[in-house]
Parts: structure tokens; sequence; C-alpha cells
């Protein structure tokens, strides 16, 4: 039977079922994220396909779709290029409400909004559908035209102001703030972890600098620093990720050096220095693996703090920048309708936001259980 610490700690997570069920959560996120374009609904890049006909349709709309032109130029990309980048769309589509086909000629209908009636507009249909006129397999023009140029398009989650799809770029959002949170938990993970172990370890003039800095750095707004970072770097989304991993560093650093002050006069370390071991050695190889668990939970509780950042910065504007979808930027464009009859647009994103956000925080109490951070035991 395998008795080790993290087999022990392995098994104390999973006893919480809520923490457990985050982050069964968080790793359903991480698949869609990854699978990113090959799930959604809209693989084009950005999923910025915009039908203006078609904004605010409420969700398990179904609507038809004329292709009018094609561009042959559009390269085909390969699955882990779409997976990542998108395919751009290859032809262009209207959405119609009928259609008929007389000799030479298409009658089609557009649609323009449920209590509206379009004209007809008359198309030729050599110029739809160049193979509609050559003797086809198939069997008559109609049916190949229907093959080649008719499409329906079911919107599950509705569409946006743009008439773009809502769930292609929920989906996508997923990328945007996972990314900016693991990256500025990295950030945070090394400037927090280097400082805090420096300040812990030395002590003296070392500590009280490094304290200071920290004190200076806890006391400012983090929205405030991490717009002030923004206005230095510029607006983008490489940016904010600096920007937010900047600001969560205090905490790791405060919970580092006092780990580090706590255990650097313990048996192991003293036997360490008298073995001539360097103080990085020291620091890196026989300290810091003992204080791995606080740093996950604080690394989990600051992944929920850099995703409520961002998604904030996104709503003012100094996020990811559009056509990027972000769903802090996608309140902002559609909080106006949470009063109106399409509260759902910014109502969904939100609710992505709070399940993640939550998510993270459950699963950083759980793994406070389980590591027994309170009080754990010290082991070489």
């Amino acid at each position: 039977m395998d008795n080790s610490p993290s087999k022990k700690v392995w098994l104390k997570f999973k006893q919480n079922k809520l923490a457990f069920g985050g982050l069964i959560f968080i790793l359903l996120l991480m698949l869609m994220g990854i699978l990113g374009y090959l799930i959604m609904p809209d693989d084009s890049p950005n999923a910025n396909v915009q039908t203006l006909q078609l904004n605010k349709k409420k969700p398990g709309s179904t609507f038809t779709f004329l292709i009018t032109s094609r561009n042959p130029k559009v390269e085909k990309v390969n699955l882990l290029e779409r997976m990542f980048y998108g395919q751009a769309p290859a032809f262009k589509g209207i959405p119609i409400t009928s259609y008929k086909i007389e000799g030479d000629a298409v009658y089609v209908q557009e649609y323009i909004g449920d209590d509206e009636k379009a004209k007809e507009t008359i198309y030729k249909l050599k110029d739809l559908c160049p193979s509609c006129v050559l003797p086809s397999k198939i069997g008559s023009p109609e049916a190949v035209f229907e093959k080649n140029n008719i499409y329906t398009r079911t919107y599950i989650l509705g569409t946006d102001i743009y008439g773009r799809d809502l769930l292609s770029r929920l989906i996508l959002g997923i990328r945007v703030s996972l990314s900016v949170g693991l990256m500025a938990v990295l950030i945070s993970l090394f400037i927090g972890v280097s400082l805090g172990a420096i300040a812990g370890y030395f002590g003296g003039r070392v500590d009280a600098s490094i304290s200071w800095f920290m004190n200076v750095v806890w006391s400012l707004p983090s929205l405030l620093l991490v717009i002030a970072i923004s206005f230095a770097l510029g607006k983008g989304f490489w940016q904010i990720f600096i920007a937010v991993g900047l600001s969560t560093w205090v905490d790791v650093a405060r919970l580092v050096r006092g780990q580090v002050m706590a255990l650097k006069e313990v048996e192991f370390v003293e036997a360490a220095r008298a073995l001539g071991f360097s103080t990085a050695r020291t620091i890196i190889k026989h300290i810091l693996p003992n204080i791995a668990g606080p740093i996950l939970v604080v690394a989990s509780s600051n992944f929920a703090s850099a995703i409520l950042l961002e998604t904030g910065l996104s709503f003012l504007g100094f996020g990811a920048q559009p056509p990027m979808p972000s769903w802090g930027s996608m309140i902002k464009e559609h909080y106006g309708y949470i009063i109106m009859d399409a509260a759902y647009l910014a109502v969904l994103p939100g609710l992505a936001i709070m399940f993640t956000v939550y998510a993270f925080n459950v699963l950083a109490i759980g793994l406070r259980d389980a590591f027994d951070v309170k009080g754990q035991n010290v082991t070489v």
C-alpha cells in the first residue's frame, strides 16, 4: 500500500466532495479551452462572424442560410492550426426565410426581422451554383442547389448584439481567463517565492527592505495597480499577463517569508549548512519542498483573483481588445440589456465568471484542508 505523503494528501482531498467537484469543473474548462475552435459552432478566428439581422436572438433559435459567394483563395488549415487559431470562412451566407428556383433565376426572401418582410432578391442560378446548370447524378437543379447552397444553423445560447454566436464566444473566453490566470500565477509565484524566501532566510536589513517594499505594494488597491501597469505597458492580451502577475505576488511573498522564517532553524536546514551546501540549494531543495502545500493553496486563491482582475479590466476596456472575446468585455457590451428582454447576454458570461472563481476558491479550501496548512507537520 502506498503511504507516501502525496498519496495521503490526495485521499484526503478526494473526501472533500465540493473541492473535488471544483477540480473536475476546472479540468473540463481546461479541456474546452484547449479544444477551442474544434468544438465551437463558429470556428472563425475570434468567433467573429457577424450577422446583424440576427442580433439578440433567443437561445435555441434556428435559421436557414443561403450561400451567396465563395472565396476559393481561403486556405484550409490543418487540425492543430484550426484548434488554436480557427478557420477563416470560405463562403458568405445570408439568413433567408424562403427561396424558389424558376428557370435560371433564384428568388430569395432575406430574413430582416421577425416582424418585417423583405422584398424578393433575384440571383442568377449559375452565379450562386455553377454546378446546378450542369448534368448531375444527384438529381434536379433544386436538389443540387439545396445541397450546395442551403444550410441551417441553430444558436444554442443565442446571439449577441452583433449577431455572433454566443456559445462560441463563451468557449473562447475560457482561453482568455484561464491563460491570464495561469500566466499571472506563474509570474506571481516566481516573484513572490524568490523575494519571500530571500527575506525569510536572510532576515535583518534584507528582510526589512523587502518587507517595506511588500507593504508598499500591499497598500495599493489591486485594480488601480493593474490599471496603472496597463497604462504603462499599453492595452492588450499579453500586457494583461504581466499587469495581473505584478499585482498578485505579495500574498505569495508574505506566506513564503513566514514559512521560511519558521523552517530555517530546524535540524535538517542546520545539517544542510553544516554539510556546506550553498544557500540557493538549501532554500530550493530543502526548504521550498516543505512549504509546497501552502504555496499551492495561495496559488489557487490567486488564480481566482487573477480571473476577477482580468474580467474587471476587460469590462473597463484595458483587457483583451476586440474582437477577442473576454467574459468581462461581453458583460460590458451587454449589461444594458439586463433590464430588457435579453438579460442572458450579460448573465451567461457573469455566471461563467462566478462558477469559475467559485471552483478555484473551493479548490483552494480543499487543498488547505488536505495539506493541513494550519497545523502541518514538517517532513524532510
